[in-house]
């Protein structure tokens, strides 16, 4: 499926932020998503290998992807819950009439997990650090949450039991990867893109 040339977006979080992406919005769009990456005081960034290949991979399934960075002063998850606020209501100027995803890894899957948008159309949470920060849903949307197997903050037997506790949500574990998913980004967008495809199908070319 082509895509259109990405495009560098800025745009203002509520309480005045300046925030920059990127968006690809594929030529057959059939949803939106937003993607946050890890904890910025760690390194985290909108190039981020897993944040990148899920954003390349999303628009070849008909889904807009938006990466962006969190803002340059950390706010200890409240301003950044800002920036993913801003982010959404980007792509639903930018990208209008289509389902809105959440999507988000490691520090950015709990500030995905912390939104509480009721017209979100699902949530992906990919390798949240549960268990060290404890985030009940805010809303009942369908969710994805993804686990390495060797994840050594969160691993699967920690994370499987809260959610398990929680309606909509499906758990499935990364295969032979620890929390950074060192060459297994593919296989981690190749999953998140199976189930959003079985929820949203690419429509076949006329």
């Amino acid at each position: 499926m082509s895509a259109r040339d990405e495009s560098v977006l800025r745009f203002a979080a509520a309480d005045g932020v300046s925030i920059v992406g990127d968006l690809t919005v594929p030529t057959e769009c059939h949803a939106a998503a937003i993607v946050c990456h890890p904890h910025p005081q760690y390194g985290g960034t909108r190039f981020d290998p897993v944040v990148d290949a899920l954003y390349r991979k999303l628009p070849t399934v008909g889904v807009a992807a938006l990466r962006f960075d969190f803002r340059a002063d950390f706010d200890d998850g409240a301003g950044e819950r800002l920036d993913a606020l801003a982010a959404l209501a980007e792509i639903e100027r930018l990208v209008p009439g289509v389902p809105r995803i959440a999507c988000g890894y490691s520090f950015g899957a709990l500030i995905v997990l912390a939104l509480d948008c009721a017209d979100l159309a699902a949530k992906v949470l990919i390798a949240p650090p549960l268990g060290h920060i404890n985030i009940e849903p805010q809303v009942a949307v369908p969710m994805l949450v993804l686990t390495p197997t060797f994840d050594q903050f969160a691993p699967p037997n920690v994370v499987r039991p809260i959610v398990e506790s929680w309606s909509d949500a499906e758990f499935a574990v990364i295969d032979v990867s620890d929390h950074f998913f060192a060459g297994r980004s593919g296989a981690v967008a190749t999953r998140v893109t199976a189930w959003l495809s079985d929820r949203w199908p690419p429509r076949s070319p006329l």
